[in-house]
């Protein structure tokens, strides 16, 4: 991977300090495992929206795939087939919705950034291919309004390559600024209104750190909620996600799932998360790395790493399903 693009992908918002808070806040957290229960079978799959997924872990959306493989998306796609894992295609994607679909039999959703009025005609346009190539979900990043402080990238002089091609990148006059993210800009609660009205595809919204927000968020018809920090790459000295997940849960109660990302890094941390409400959760960085070292199969590979550590979690903790899981596997001193 170039240094430049390795900064880009690996640096965190102004002094990182979320981006630490959230493997930090990780770690704290103790396991209480239970002994002597029949582990023999476990069953680690999980329901999202109706649809049977292998294992609680999904491939998060994250922006250029070219910038670390010649084939982009469409190789990060095969990975996830490979894998058996969701793959949430970004808005920043460098290849096709109808080539990364064609690339995967695992369901995949796609990833919106700016909901706003003025992009009402290109939304709609949008919809109607997201239908047409078989795409089974949105989501909604609302924690971007402007770019952060992206620092790490600036001492790199990250910039994206001029042949670098985002077909649906909401504001190409954009891409020179550090970090090359769009921004949601002056989206809200009533473009996500429109929106829902638009399509009978399942909503999640990204980028909730606040309980008020998630009962909004319930309140406007979303059929899910993401709590995330975006990876600790925008408003630095947020809470790290594990930290609010149990408020924002609260506040939804059973009504929508609540999924998580920000710092999973082992399948711990996947167990962890499940305990304080998570119904599944997103990782990123760690499969841009694997996209980068060894293309679709690296990919794979990382997910058979944290498979495979969230089965033996399982095992090792007494429980053999989802269901299983509970805050009682957290130690609460």
């Amino acid at each position: 991977m170039p240094h430049a693009a390795y900064e880009y992908i690996a640096g965190g918002a102004a002094d990182e300090i979320t981006l630490r808070w959230n493997r930090e806040a990780f770690d704290a957290l103790a396991l209480r495992p239970r002994v002597l229960v029949d582990i023999e079978r476990i069953d680690t799959s999980v329901e999202l929206f109706g649809r049977r997924l292998a294992f609680p872990v999904l491939l998060a959306p994250t922006a250029f795939h070219r910038l670390v493989h010649s084939e982009g998306e469409v190789e990060t796609a095969r990975g996830a087939s490979a894998g058996e894992a969701l793959f949430v295609v970004s808005s920043l994607s460098t290849r096709r919705v109808e080539d990364i679909s064609r690339a995967t039999t695992q369901p995949w959703w796609f990833q919106l950034f700016d909901i706003g009025r003025r992009r009402r005609e290109f939304l709609t346009e949008l919809l109607e291919t997201l239908n047409a190539v078989g795409c089974n979900g949105l989501v909604v990043t609302a924690d971007a309004p402007v770019t952060g402080a992206r620092n790490r990238s600036e001492r790199a002089h990250f910039s994206l390559p001029d042949d670098l091609e985002t077909p649906y990148y909401p504001d190409r006059t954009a891409r020179k600024q550090v970090g090359g993210l769009p921004v949601s800009g002056s989206s809200t609660w009533a473009d996500l209104a429109w929106l829902r009205s638009k399509t009978g595809l399942p909503i999640m919204l990204k980028g909730v750190l606040h309980e008020e927000d998630a009962k909004l968020a319930v309140k406007a018809g979303m059929d899910g909620i993401i709590v995330s920090n975006h990876g600790g790459r925008e408003l630095d000295t947020v809470p790290a996600t594990i930290t609010v997940l149990p408020r924002v849960v609260k506040a939804v109660g059973k009504r929508v799932p609540v999924l998580l990302d920000g710092g999973v890094r082992r399948g711990t941390d996947v167990m962890k998360a499940l305990a304080l409400g998570a119904r599944a959760v997103l990782i990123g960085r760690p499969y841009l790395y694997g996209l980068s070292v060894g293309g679709a199969p690296g990919v794979a590979r990382v997910l058979e790493i944290l498979r495979g550590e969230f089965e033996m979690a399982l095992k090792l903790s007494g429980r053999r399903t989802l269901a299983e899981i509970d805050r009682s596997v957290i130690l609460r001193t």
